[in-house]
């Protein structure tokens, strides 16, 4: 969910600049950051915003370059004029300068001085505003989506290395149940001393393997990692569906592993966890 987003709109004497910023988070944490005659269309910033972005810590930030912040107030010269014009006369009655550098101090910090041209936008304004901040929405979107199919190269490539473990364990499982079987027939004459009942073993010698058996597991796997790649080409928000099958994954494979009783399929399944790891770490980067 790495991205950003840029654009700029020049209207009148200003230009708005639009920055988009994403990383990656299991939820949308938006951090909004407007000129003081933008805050009043934080909400609808949001609310566009979150349309898009679905997850991540996102950084917003509206530059309005070209023009004096609307946080700063600007000088009004005929307020000023017009308010010690009406003082002048009084001032003199009692005979005060009205020059005096006091008067200037006092005159300043009457709010009709100052105003703030920009304490409400016009539609006009919020119209390029706007159109402006969905462009860097789409430039932000661009840049994920190249990401997400380097992404999904690689998810696609970690799961292929899983299914061809999985492949690799048959030849394997005959030959455990050749050692299986050597091993315990082995272990029933050093403990008897004679011959042993051949049916009686047979029977408990298949129990034995029956309970040994990953049959079911690795199909249940090879489904988790079809449905995986399935999923994967679906168009909506799929991160948390995917995390979802990964986690049946994994208890297939920790089941195979707790089953296999044997070196080499031992040794495949080390292969499956690690590569699992890696797909669980890269889960946390799709939306």
């Amino acid at each position: 969910m790495t991205g950003f987003g840029r654009s700029e709109k020049s209207h009148q004497d200003k230009t708005l600049v639009w920055e988009i910023r994403t990383l990656n988070s299991k939820q949308l944490d938006l951090n909004c950051k407007l000129p003081s005659a933008y805050k009043e269309k934080e909400m609808d910033v949001r609310r566009i915003c979150g349309a898009s972005l679905v997850r991540g810590k996102s950084e917003v930030t509206l530059r309005v370059d070209g023009q004096v912040d609307s946080g700063v107030p600007r000088l009004n010269p005929q307020a000023l004029l017009a308010l010690h014009a009406q003082l002048k006369p009084v001032l003199d009655s009692l005979g005060i300068d009205p020059r005096h550098p006091e008067l200037l101090a006092t005159l300043l910090r009457q709010p009709e001085v100052f105003t703030n041209e920009l304490s409400s936008l016009s539609p006009e304004d919020w119209a390029i505003a706007e159109a402006g901040l969905r462009e860097a929405l789409d430039q932000n979107d661009a840049f994920r989506l190249q990401e997400g199919n380097a992404l999904e190269a690689d998810l696609r490539a970690r799961v292929a290395v899983v299914e061809s473990c999985l492949e690799q364990l048959a030849p394997f499982e005959q030959e455990r149940i050749a050692s299986v079987r050597q091993r315990l027939e082995q272990s029933l004459i050093e403990l008897a001393k004679t011959d042993i009942d051949q049916n009686r073993f047979q029977q408990e010698l298949i129990f034995y393997i029956e309970k040994l058996d990953i049959n079911e597991e690795k199909v249940r796997l090879a489904n988790h990692c079809s449905f995986f790649l399935k999923t994967m080409e679906e168009q909506e928000a799929v991160g948390k569906k995917l995390g979802f099958i990964a986690q049946e994954m994994g208890r297939e494979i920790n089941t195979i592993g707790s089953k296999s009783n044997h070196t080499a399929m031992q040794k495949l399944v080390v292969v499956m966890k690690d590569e699992l790891e890696k797909i669980k770490e890269q889960l946390s980067n799709v939306l």
